[in-house]
């Protein structure tokens, strides 16, 4: 029973971080280090990253479904009332290949090897994010979907490289390459995660073939990746308000006071 209690803990942390920019990989390791518990924690955040995907999903289905229909009614009739959502379409696209190719490249040479399981480089990277985050507080940009252009697509697709290096936020990196290219608030936090879907799919896709699910461990699996997908799907709803209110200066001090904390003691 207490087994089962720190899977759906974890899984808790992974929903509840996966979405806000404080790195879920990152607090994943954070707990790892704090809790003595004997867990596969790629398996886990691989598992209970299909979680939050699904929330993911689901909380923008609306979008997702309207740009898939438009996609292939402009390709088919060339009216103008779809253009612009096709438009959008190409845009994420675009916005994934930089960090596609770069994670391609730090999978295959596996660059990060000798920091992946480095607590220390996970505290740095949150004060990199505090940084970040400190650097766009006031920003609002007037740009919304409609004007998101090659630009913009290739400046958020290349601050979410940042988003693959250990502890570094892959929401806040890219909402903070959107809010720099001068996009609306919610312009920017919309973009992030319509990126955020093919970016997980993709990386779901390459680490797949490394999980090892024990059959006794089945039941704590599901439990966590539930209350994974439920937690995201909650947290991303009132994230989405923090963003438009700006205030993500609170995680920016968040951010940074973990960051310290975890260099110093941990």
């Amino acid at each position: 029973m207490i087994d089962t209690l720190k899977y759906i803990f974890l899984g808790f942390i992974q929903g509840f971080t996966e979405t806000i920019p404080v790195s879920s990989s990152g607090h994943l390791m954070i707990f790892k280090n704090l809790m003595n518990v004997k867990v596969d924690f790629d398996t886990l955040a691989i598992l209970t990253n299909f979680g939050s995907l699904i929330a993911i999903l689901i909380l923008f289905r609306k979008d997702i479904i309207e740009l898939f229909v438009s996609f292939f009614k402009y390709i088919g009739t060339k009216e103008e009332k779809y253009k612009s959502k096709f438009k959008y379409c190409l845009m994420i696209v675009l916005g994934c290949i930089p960090a596609g190719f770069a994670g391609l490249l730090v999978s295959k040479l596996d660059l990060f090897k000798t920091i992946d399981n480095n607590v220390k480089i996970v505290g740095l990277s949150l004060m990199i994010t505090a940084i970040l985050l400190f650097l766009i507080r006031n920003f609002k940009g007037k740009k919304d979907d409609d004007k998101l252009g090659v630009k913009d697509a290739i400046i958020v697709g290349c601050f979410q490289i940042l988003g693959l290096f250990p502890g570094i936020s892959r929401s806040g990196s890219t909402i903070v390459g959107g809010m720099f290219s001068g996009l609306k608030r919610d312009t920017a936090f919309k973009y992030s995660f319509m990126l955020y879907i093919p970016m997980s799919v993709a990386a779901m896709a390459l680490e797949i073939g490394d999980l090892t699910i024990k059959k006794s461990l089945i039941l704590n699996y599901i439990l966590a990746v539930v209350v994974a997908a439920v937690v995201t799907f909650l947290v991303t709803k009132w994230f989405r308000k923090i963003v438009n209110e700006g205030k993500l200066i609170y995680f920016s001090i968040y951010c940074f006071i973990v960051g310290t904390l975890v260099v110093i003691f941990l």
